[in-house]
């Protein structure tokens, strides 16, 4: 790169983009300036048109009318890998590897390093590999199969992916949702490299706190519609949020008058041995109440994800039991769970949960069919009543449940995930990291609905990676670490430094207090 070129150099100009879809428009008139050397931040709620704005940047939708300019010459993308030609990478919030295949060989996936442009150089692929890895201080070997990794380095395996295509506009949409607080300081480490070398970042995430710490400017979108544009440095986090959602607060209050009801989970003594050895799940016991909201607090591969796996009967070989209401459910498959009252919300919506084939609607009923069967036939007239109901109630941004889930912002399909566990009338919701990919506005949504069922008495442990959401959430707060829990504290006695504390510990039993932080084994 040039070192002539300065951070207020405009490679990429979007003007008067508008997209419109059957049924909505996802951009009205949009202009967006992409600037070299530095963090070009978009930011806006779940549905606000950012997917869309950064599909069309990279060539995978083109432009109801409008135009790009690159270089300060006009452009037309006919693909993604148009787009890649051109310097143009992008890494999405939905991951796009192939778990059957190497690290090397996803990242190189159609874009393979070649001898004499006839054979596959595996050899140069792996060692270029080695030195991205190395880069994203990620200690794997190329040959490891993706799906033996955690999400988190799989999504570290996606910015590696972009990373080696040398893009003149990097695009990261959501790159720290899966990310461990190390792992995000990683990652900005390689930001401030590419800044150096004169790259233009585009950065889209609803962690706040962290647009303010990394971007350089920031445009934010709302309905389709560009409503602020600044240096970041003349902006704070409420200015920010008011420009998404028109209002300055989150609203993270619990109920007034609640009670805790009867026990109606009992976990004891689960185990789940690890791949290779030792547990992924190490001896865990805990209890939840009706009404009662438990968070679940710890760093990526702590084991939070498998506990709630083993408790919904996901992994035959667990040992320990699990009890709902007073009832073992020892020998139950996970339909028989779900029967008995059990729903989860997993992590990973795109893998775990949705069915992109099927509509929004489907996706919403599909676990609860037998609700709305009369005879051999579904009572349409209920079901469609019922996916009202729950769009209205989740406030989910739909022009017509009739449309593919695909269609739907990722916030919007969590929340058809979180309606689709709902309608299954559980007594015990498990919501693994609800938040995740969720803008302000949403995150509210969600929370709101956590209260209220909890009031109307369900029990609900949920996991986080949030400290904001877990200290302000939930009754009680555990901490997982290395497959164990290492403290537990009721939410009025809990600090950020004791969390963070107990979430560090390794494979011991800890006691952990809340006025001195200090922990002993």
């Amino acid at each position: 790169m040039s070192a002539t070129h300065t951070r207020d150099e405009v490679i990429l100009q979007v003007e008067a983009v508008t997209k419109v879809y059957p049924g909505t428009i996802a951009l009205k008139e949009v202009n967006f300036a992409v600037r070299r050397a530095a963090v070009n931040v978009l930011v806006g709620e779940n549905g606000a048109g950012k997917s869309t704005l950064m599909k069309i940047i990279a060539g995978a939708e083109k432009p109801t009318s409008g135009r790009l300019m690159l270089d300060g010459a006009p452009i037309e993308l006919e693909n993604s890998a148009h787009a890649l030609q051109r310097g143009i990478g992008i890494v999405y919030q939905e991951l796009n590897l192939f778990p059957n295949l190497s690290i090397a060989e996803n990242v190189f996936i159609a874009h393979e390093l070649t001898r004499a442009g006839v054979h596959i150089d595996i050899d140069a692929q792996r060692q270029r590999v080695r030195q991205l890895l190395a880069r994203l201080e990620l200690d794997l070997s190329p040959d490891t199969l993706v799906e033996d990794l955690r999400i988190g380095q799989q999504q570290l395996v996606e910015i590696a992916k972009a990373l080696a295509h040398d893009a003149r506009v990097l695009i990261l949409d959501e790159p720290t949702s899966a990310l461990s607080a190390a792992e995000v300081d990683v990652l900005f480490r390689v930001i401030a490299e590419l800044k150096a070398q004169g790259v233009a970042i585009v950065y889209i995430s609803h962690r706040l706190e962290e647009l303010v710490r990394i971007g350089d400017y920031i445009t934010v979108l709302r309905d389709g519609h560009i409503t602020g544009h600044q240096p970041m440095a003349q902006v704070d986090v409420p200015w920010i949020v008011r420009q998404m959602v028109g209002r300055d607060t989150k609203d993270f209050s619990r109920p007034i008058g609640h009670t805790r009801g009867d026990e109606v989970l009992c976990v004891r003594d689960i185990s789940l041995p690890g791949k290779t050895h030792g547990f992924t799940v190490d001896h865990v016991s805990l209890t939840l109440h009706a009404g009662e909201i438990v968070g679940m607090y710890g760093l990526m591969g702590a084991g939070r994800s498998e506990l709630f796996e083993c408790i919904l009967g996901c992994h035959r070989h667990a040992s320990g039991e699990v009890m709902l209401n007073g009832k073992p459910l020892r020998g139950k498959p996970v339909a028989g769970r779900v029967a008995a009252g059990i729903a989860l919300i997993p992590e990973d919506r795109k893998t775990d949960a949705l069915l992109p084939v099927l509509s929004i609607g489907e996706n919403m009923t599909i676990a609860s069919l037998a609700e709305f069967a009369r005879g051999f036939h579904i009572n349409s007239a209920r079901e469609q009543r019922s996916i009202g109901q729950f769009i209205r109630e989740l406030a989910i941004k739909v022009a017509d449940w009739r449309l593919p889930v695909s269609s739907l912002s990722g916030g919007n399909q969590q929340k058809v995930v979180i309606a689709r566990a709902l309608m299954t009338t559980p007594t015990v919701l498990l919501m693994d990291e609800p938040s995740r990919g969720i803008d302000v506005g949403a995150k509210a949504d969600i929370f709101k609905v956590m209260r209220d069922l909890a009031v109307k008495g369900l029990g609900i442990l949920f996991v986080t990676s949030d400290l904001e959401e877990v200290m302000a959430l939930s009754d009680r707060i555990l901490v997982m670490s290395n497959g164990r829990l290492t403290a537990e504290f009721d939410a009025a006695d809990a600090t950020q430094d004791a969390l963070v504390a107990a979430s560090a510990i390794g494979h011991r039993t800890a006691h952990v207090s809340a006025s001195n932080h200090t922990i002993t084994a």
